[in-house]
């Protein structure tokens, strides 16, 4: 579920008070990333700190305020109870040893305040899912099992376990970074730049305007990590556009919900569980970025071809040239607003951190506007503070979901119920890998249907990755397989919130959107479980300098499967698709998708008959008025 929309306060006090402190989280965060963090407890409950502090003020229990604004300062005063007690007791926190010292009163008394205090907050900011899900587990550990309360406490508390663990960090240390660089982007009027450039490159071709969606959704992405958000900036422009020039609702709908989804999956700048995946695994973000090349593309692809196709087969013309916009004119008025985005990506591929990367990204955004007249409108300091404002602000629902999920995977480390669980699912596999990604790929989309993607992920990664490792996947590709089943869930019916959105702006059918968005994404529910079984589609091989053919080959093939796929699903290649040809076209892209040398040859051959067919009956109706004419 995606996260709810804070309460703007009414009294002017408050929103002056909110005001300061969201300023203040994100001028401190960006000090940390230029002069680096303090323990890593203490940068986690500082990050939290700042977060239940906004969460309380923006989130009231009742947006009318009066008496149940006491409740709201308890809630207030627990949260800053429950890390002022580890920051005045730190040395205390760092020398006892766990689970053999003995936890003092104050302890318990904060420990159970602090699981009240996140659980409520998260509630607050994205809903009941979580927090129950949380529940039901705290209840497992705590009614089900041998674990103390004591311990239990413990490993929620007063380790780097739960609350305080390494899923805070990662919000605290990338994922706040990067949503105020995408804070800064947005103020700096760097969203028009996007739509204006898709325009410019895509619009009067057939099926313009949807592939304006595709491009500038995809460009969104490095904005927001949120499909819904980024199909509330995005569609009340594309979707218009789209219905104008033919494309009937439900499908306008589904190519805007499926490319904004993509945003989360579009390296440079992924979602914000690209950065646990990478505090996981170990490696620097930008590995993770590189792993996610090759299936992004695929992704899109099979969008463009998709709206493509479906313009062909509908006769849907684009956008008239005298409304749009040259893409000289856009690069030489703001095209420089591009440059904060090659500046993270330079920073990232020359091995600097991925916080740093996103702080200068940031600090360049408002200078580069005020570079050339056409972005300097509309600039002014109130743009800087409003930039520092939203960054907190959007960070607030990652934040509030990573320090819950920290109590999910408390219970789950402390009762060993991912090892129970990791026997139960090779129980239901029986050994069987396909069986485990498929058990697995089901439970992202429920998990993801009912919580953000960050949390999915990390409950997938508590629960079936390891399954799926023990199985034989290579542990990268399991986590991307998780980590895209967990964001699909945005266009899988029947919980799909950013069909949800986009079907409302077209005015469509929700299930028709829905099923219309499946169609559209289909090579991403498949190329997950390609990867899995040939990794070199994340480009992981073992020696470039010999295997770089195979690799190109392989995206290669992969990229026609998607464009096969697409063209079956919607029944256009060269003309129109029959019954058999859109089989044939099916089966092809399966095995062009799928990494090997006979399975490309075989798809290979299969598309090619369909091209050859299509050619030959393009050719005979081209002949025919000729035969049937005067003379004849």
């Amino acid at each position: 579920m995606e996260e709810k929309s804070a309460v703007t306060p009414a009294h002017s006090a408050l929103r002056w008070l909110a005001l300061f402190i969201a300023v203040a989280m994100s001028l401190y965060h960006m000090y940390v990333a230029a002069f680096g963090p303090p323990e890593a407890v203490i940068f986690r409950g500082t990050h939290l700190l700042f977060t239940l502090t906004l969460v309380f003020i923006l989130c009231p229990f009742q947006p009318r305020g009066g008496a149940w604004r006491i409740l709201d300062l308890l809630f207030l005063v627990g949260g800053w109870g429950l890390v002022l007690h580890i920051f005045l007791n730190y040395s205390y926190f760092e020398n006892r040893i766990i689970y053999i010292d003995d936890l003092t009163a104050w302890d318990k008394f904060y420990a159970v305040v602090a699981v009240i205090v996140v659980l409520e907050a998260t509630r607050r900011v994205i809903g009941w899912a979580l927090p129950l899900t949380a529940i039901c587990f705290l209840v497992y550990a705590g009614g089900f099992t041998h674990v103390t309360p004591q311990v239990l406490m413990e490993q929620i508390y007063l380790s780097t376990e739960g609350i305080f663990g390494s899923t805070l960090g990662v919000s605290a240390s990338y994922v706040m970074l990067f949503v105020l660089f995408g804070a800064f982007m947005e103020r700096s009027g760097t969203g028009q730049l996007f739509m204006d450039f898709a325009l410019s490159i895509t619009g009067r071709y057939a099926g313009g305007p949807g592939k304006v969606a595709v491009v500038s959704s995809s460009l969104f992405g490095t904005v927001s990590g949120s499909a819904v958000a980024n199909v509330m900036v995005d569609g009340p422009i594309t979707i218009p556009l789209m219905k104008r020039t033919g494309f009937r609702p439900h499908f306008a709908a589904a190519v805007e919900a499926v490319a904004s989804t993509g945003g989360q999956l579009m390296p440079p700048i992924m979602g914000a569980a690209a950065f646990v995946m990478a505090e996981f695994l170990a490696v620097p973000y930008a590995q993770v970025a590189l792993w996610a090349v090759v299936p992004s593309f695929l992704y899109y692809t099979a969008v463009f071809f998709a709206v493509h196709f479906e313009a062909k087969r509908y006769k849907l013309a684009g956008v008239p040239a005298s409304e749009l916009p040259r893409f000289g004119s856009v690069m030489r008025d703001r095209g420089h607003l591009f440059v904060p985005i090659l500046l993270v990506l330079f920073g990232l591929m020359a091995g600097y951190s991925a916080p740093l990367c996103a702080l200068v990204g940031a600090l360049a955004c408002i200078p580069m506007a005020l570079l050339r007249k056409a972005t300097r409108a509309g600039i002014r300091w109130r743009s800087v503070i409003d930039a520092l404002e939203d960054g907190a602000k959007n960070t607030l629902a990652v934040a509030m979901a990573c320090a819950c999920a920290g109590i999910v995977i408390a219970c789950v480390t402390i009762t060993g119920l991912g090892i129970v669980f990791t026997q139960m699912v090779v129980g239901l596999a029986q050994n069987s890998l396909i069986l485990a990604l498929i058990l697995t790929a089901l439970a992202g989309i429920v998990l993801g249907m009912g919580m953000p993607t960050t949390p999915a992920y990390i409950m997938m990664v508590a629960l079936l990755v390891p399954a799926v490792i023990k199985l034989g996947a290579v542990t990268p590709a399991a986590h991307m397989f998780a980590f895209y089943f967990a964001i699909l869930s945005s266009i899988t019916p029947p919980v799909a919130l950013a069909v949800f959105a986009a079907a409302g702006l077209a005015k469509s059918n929700m299930w028709m959107s829905g099923f219309a968005a499946m169609r559209v994404a289909a090579p991403a529910y498949i190329v997950p479980f390609m990867f899995v079984y040939e990794p070199t589609l994340l480009l992981i091989v073992n020696d470039w300098s010999t295997q770089w053919a195979y690799v190109a080959l392989s995206v290669a093939t992969a990229t026609m499967g998607a464009i096969c796929l697409a063209a079956s699903l919607h029944g256009w290649l060269l003309a129109f698709a029959t019954l058999w040809q859109r089989m044939a076209l099916f089966i092809a892209a399966m095995l062009l998708i799928k990494p090997g040398l006979y399975s490309d040859l075989v798809g290979f051959a299969l598309a090619a008959a369909v091209v050859a067919a299509q050619l030959m009956t393009q050719r005979r109706a081209a002949a025919q008025p000729q035969l049937t004419g005067p003379g004849a």
